[in-house]
Formats: C-alpha cells, sequence, structure tokens
C-alpha cells in the first residue's frame, strides 16, 4: 500500500499494485525454462541387456525361448521355426498356458524383433513372460 502526497497536504491512499517485482519473478523463471527445456530433450543410448535386480527363483523346469543374432528362435535346446512357435511351445507346456516363459535375446537383437516375439507369444495365449538378463550392474557397458 502505497502513499501519494497532494499539494494540499492530505495523505491519500493508492490502491495500485506494484508489478515490478513479479514481471522480473517471471522474467526468471522463463529464463530457467528456456535453458533447462533442452537439456530435457536429449537423447540418450540405451542398452538394456544387464540387469541388477536380485533374480527371482526358476521353477524346476524352466521354459527359456531364445532369439538369436540372427532372429532365429530356440526353445530350449531346439529350433523352432517362427511360423510353429506356438506348437512348439504348447508341446513344452504340456497345453498349459499358464508357465511363465523366459525369454532371452541377444543385445544385438533390435526392439521391433523383440516386440514381434512377444506378440507371438501374446497371440498364442503366453501372457507370462519373463525377460532374462546377465546379472551385474554396470548396465551393459562392458
Amino acid at each position: 500500500m502505497g502513499l501519494r502526497i497532494e499539494h494540499d497536504d492530505e495523505m491519500v491512499e493508492n490502491h495500485e499494485i506494484n508489478v515490478t517485482p513479479f514481471i522480473d519473478v517471471m522474467l526468471v523463471l522463463l529464463i530457467i525454462f528456456m535453458v533447462a527445456a533442452p537439456l530435457a530433450t536429449v537423447d540418450i543410448k540405451v542398452d538394456l541387456p544387464t540387469a541388477g535386480a536380485q533374480p527371482e527363483e526358476t521353477p524346476d523346469e524352466p521354459l527359456y525361448l531364445t532369439l538369436g543374432a540372427d532372429h532365429s528362435l530356440t526353445l530350449g535346446d531346439t529350433p523352432v521355426a517362427e511360423d510353429s512357435l506356438a506348437a512348439a511351445l504348447e508341446r513344452a507346456a504340456d497345453g498349459q498356458k499358464d508357465p511363465r516363459i523366459f525369454l532371452r535375446a541377444d543385445r544385438t537383437v533390435n526392439y521391433q524383433n523383440l516386440m514381434a516375439t512377444l506378440d507371438q507369444l501374446r497371440a498364442a495365449g503366453y501372457l507370462k513372460v519373463a525377460l532374462v538378463a546377465r546379472e551385474g550392474g554396470s548396465g551393459g557397458r562392458e
């Protein structure tokens, strides 16, 4: 609240808000966001094959599905064609759809091929899929 002195020596209240400090704060915030926004959109290379999480217990006879670097599929030790994956999984799981499938993929396999394999498993009715990684906390930068 400010006071204005007039010529007739009366004190009159000034009801205007001083917005200069508000504008100064807004300009500083604008500069901070202008500097911080480009830093938040930097592309980061992701390399995911190693995990530092505690491994869970595996069942007595786990079903391992391996996606090789050449995009070949192997169920356990048996090579499997892409179009016969559902039948091979049904034989290996004795017709059950609830066993967990442990999916191992080579680190050079691209994400699209990994997702295509997961889609095949989902289409075959196998919804419990665990991704297998090497143990260690280096983040795959070896």
